[in-house]
């Protein structure tokens, strides 16, 4: 499903940040993610991915929504560490995402100015009298999340937080168990259908020659998909592609669901060395997640390596991005048709799946229903959006993209001083000409005028890279005519 992103530093150390959490409790893991109950998935029981620590400003309030809970992530500089509230004043729920983080380092609501410590206990409420503490009443609190940092990802945890220090954090377990000569490359975005929709996406190896036609796949390539589950129950699930990608000509492909929101396939092949494509779906609400995709690599050779680092980080977006866009539209329609059809709980009639390509998807939807493990049960879709909504970047990545939004920035001020100079040159250009101060030597024109159609052109091909910022393309590669060879009879 994807392709290069970017690269990120791999942190090994773990830091949860709570009232009731310490270091040490992060060891003891004895809570199996989901709850204790054996016949039930609860997903509010589970840590979930909500930003790249990369791409938090520790300077404001961010703000992100998990599970339908709409939270405040914001920089503690007490304890050097992030802290996740829910995201409304205890006062007059004004949401504190709108607020500051004040002078004194707490997070300071911008509708009266109360002020709550990391903790979730209110430091003050300025339109109290002298002598009295209403601050200091259970009323006064905010809500506060466990949060923990691991492998260059924040992490909250929504459900219980005395349970939180006894459920273990999803990581990439190879990167920790075999840390040494990785290279990690990242994205992510906020895409429009569920975590579930994106999950069955991913698990589905079989669709990528089609949809990534031309982006990352091949029509060629495509081939009977002989999926096998080796292992499954309530903690996910793990399987084999014994022959893998390419007909077989990379080696086999190992599959892991770790419930209920992290996959990865893992590929071992001479020709590249190691390759894993890892997802992690945060459910934001009903129809929303956001994907966290990372692709860790132990080349073979040392050259692929030093090729990507030399990629900037925005640029490698762009691509996923567009990657990302094969499937955008038809899962947001997928998904509404398949609720139409009753739903996960009906999904062996609603699909026809009569090869094992299918097995994984099957395998996921099983997995749901068995341990009633659909994180919004109950709600329903919202109507279908508009394609312009769902190819929109802007809102959906580059706004959150620390980097884009810098690479975005310094585009737009270069193609600003482009703009200028082009129009002084041809404004210039004429009275040069007139007053005779070009001289009458050809070549002096020609080479001014030349300058001036090479600022124009870099100015349009600017224009056209800060386009994709904003918004993808509407016809994906696969759709697009093909060149034939040969002469046409």
């Amino acid at each position: 499903m994807f392709t290069e992103a970017s690269s990120t530093s791999i942190e090994s150390q773990v830091t949860l940040i709570s009232p009731s959490l310490t270091r040490s409790d992060c060891e003891s893991q004895s809570l199996p993610t989901g709850g204790a109950d054996p016949a039930r998935f609860d997903c509010q029981e589970a840590w979930y991915p909500v930003h790249y620590i990369e791409d938090l400003d520790k300077t404001k309030p961010n703000k992100f929504t998990l599970l339908g809970q709409d939270l405040v992530l914001w920089w503690d500089r007490t304890v050097n560490g992030w802290r996740a509230f829910a995201d409304r004043c205890p006062h007059r729920l004004a949401p504190l995402s709108e607020g500051r983080i004040a002078e004194d380092g707490l997070l300071e609501c911008p509708y009266h100015g109360w002020a709550f410590q990391g903790d979730g206990f209110c430091d003050r409420i300025p339109q109290a009298p002298a002598g009295t503490e209403p601050q200091t009443a259970q009323r006064a609190c905010v809500r506060s999340y466990p949060t923990a940092e691991r492998q260059g990802l924040l992490f909250v945890y929504p459900g219980q937080p005395e349970n939180a220090p006894q459920v273990a954090v999803p990581i990439i377990e190879p990167m920790e168990t075999e840390p040494d000569g990785w290279i990690c490359l990242n994205t992510f975005r906020d895409l429009p259908y569920d975590a579930l929709t994106l999950l069955e996406n991913v698990l589905d190896a079989s669709h990528v020659p089609f949809t990534h036609h031309q982006s990352v796949g091949n029509r060629a390539n495509a081939s009977p998909v002989e999926l096998e589950v080796v292992e499954s129950g309530k903690p996910g699930f793990t399987g084999l592609w014994q022959e893998g990608p390419r007909r077989g000509s990379l080696g086999s492909q190992h599959t892991t669901f770790i419930a209920p929101s992290l996959m990865w396939h893992d590929l071992t092949s001479k020709q590249f060395g190691r390759t894993m494509t890892v997802v992690y779906a945060t459910p934001i609400r009903k129809g929303e997640c956001r994907v966290f995709a990372r692709f860790p690599f132990k080349f073979a050779s040392k050259l692929p390596a030093f090729l990507i680092k030399l990629t900037p980080r925005w640029y490698s977006h762009i691509g996923q991005n567009s990657i990302l866009e094969d499937d955008q539209i038809f899962l947001h329609y997928q998904e509404r048709y398949l609720e139409a059809e009753g739903g996960s709980a009906n999904f062996a009639k609603a699909f026809y799946l009569p090869t094992r390509s299918d097995r994984f998807v099957s395998e996921l939807r099983n997995w749901v229903n068995q341990f009633a493990a659909d994180p919004f049960p109950g709600e329903s879709l919202s109507p279908p959006l508009p394609t312009s909504v769902l190819l929109d970047r802007y809102h959906s990545h580059t706004e959150k993209c620390r980097s884009c939004r810098q690479a975005l920035a310094n585009i737009q001020r270069i193609r600003f001083g482009v703009a200028i100079a082009v129009g002084l040159l041809w404004a210039v250009l004429p009275l040069l000409e007139f007053t005779g101060l070009l001289g009458q030597s050809g070549w002096r024109v020609g080479l001014t005028t030349g300058l001036g159609l090479v600022l124009a052109a870099t100015w349009f091909g600017l224009g056209k890279l800060e386009r994709q910022f904003y918004q993808g393309r509407a016809v994906p590669p696969r759709n697009r005519p093909e060149r034939r060879s040969g002469n046409r009879s």
